[in-house]
């Protein structure tokens, strides 16, 4: 299976779940998004590939990034996913283009960060508040992630997300300079009434 034919039917089969989970009829979902209720359906038959500005109006309309329509497989608590796996969202003939790495359903505080850390060294974090959740691309070396004692394998040009209310702790057990990118998303904090 090609990767458009892959992304073809993840989006497919999310489509549909979320439409679901939502409680939307197709006439509902068109409405919302301006998207016509024959291209829903054969988005969720799998009959055609819709473009950016479509897939976009329908994440919107649902709640829901469009790394999320567009998710291969979820529900690991931990999700690395491979440089092959990226999704190119367009290019241009110059040479431009841009790459969806990864990315999380979350809401609050999001905070950007960029590390750089020397063979055997490490930094170790403790549990964040439930709901906050790390995606991080490295883009050199070798990362080693561990979540809740899980231990994962990151190397260069792999992006990877996580809920992060558990023990984590980031590491290069390499040779060389490991490098990535990572943003952390924090949930709100809720206030209470008469608080």
């Amino acid at each position: 299976m090609s990767d458009l034919d892959q992304l073809t039917q993840s989006l497919a089969r999310n489509l549909k779940r979320w439409r679901g989970e939502r409680g939307f009829t197709l006439d509902a979902l068109a409405a919302r998004a301006g998207v016509s209720r024959g291209m829903i359906i054969q988005i969720e038959q799998a009959r055609t590939n819709p473009s950016v500005g479509t897939t976009v109006k329908l994440a919107d309309a649902l709640g829901v990034s469009i790394t999320t329509l567009l998710d291969y497989e979820q529900g690991s608590q931990v999700r690395l996913v491979p440089e092959s796996q990226a999704v190119r969202m367009w290019s241009t003939e110059a040479g431009s283009s841009t790459m969806l790495l990864v990315g999380a359903e979350a809401r609050g505080p999001i905070e950007l960060w960029s590390w750089h850390l020397m063979p055997g060294d490490g930094s170790a974090s403790d549990p964040h508040p439930e709901g906050t959740v790390e995606l991080l691309h490295v883009t050199a070396g070798e990362l080693t992630l561990i979540v809740d004692g899980e231990v994962h394998v990151v190397p260069a040009g792999t992006s990877a997300t996580f809920e992060a209310h558990v023990p984590h702790s980031y590491r290069n057990d390499g040779s060389e300079p490991a490098d990535l990118t990572m943003a952390v998303s924090i949930p709100p904090v809720v206030r209470r009434e008469g608080k």
